[in-house]
């Protein structure tokens, strides 16, 4: 069984929706990698999997957009599939860091809610 089949029976049993927090505790049960390649391991994998995402969108701007709808829905579930791989390795790294994805993400939402607070939405850097 790969591990998108894995992940799609998972979120079957328990229901579309899920905390950040169960699906992290779950990816710690499918992360099977060499200690030593801690941290390496996900984040590359992270990169691989964005990639393929991009991929994927760049044969859309390059082909255009399906006209059958049909089509258009294979795309869009291939491309949630490859998100859940990033998702994965979102949370792989996150847990070899010893950090919960879930305050990631509430880290995350705190600082762009400042941002657009702030009128510091558009720019570069870390420190808007």
């Amino acid at each position: 069984m790969t591990l998108q089949d894995e992940v799609k029976k998972f979120m079957e049993e328990k229901g579309a929706a899920m905390t950040f927090e169960e699906y992290q505790k779950f990816c710690k049960t499918t992360a099977i990698y060499p200690e030593g390649t801690r941290l390496m391991y996900p984040a590359l994998g992270l990169t691989g999997e964005a990639g393929e995402v991009a991929n994927k969108i760049k044969k859309l701007v390059r082909d255009g957009v399906p006209k059958e709808r049909k089509d258009l829905d294979s795309i869009k579930e291939q491309i949630a599939a490859e998100l859940g791989d990033v998702l994965w390795y979102c949370a792989a790294l996150a847990s070899d860091l010893d950090v919960s994805l879930g305050r990631v993400a509430k880290n995350n939402m705190d600082k762009l809610t400042s941002r657009k607070e702030r009128g510091k939405i558009g720019g570069s850097g870390d420190n808007r």
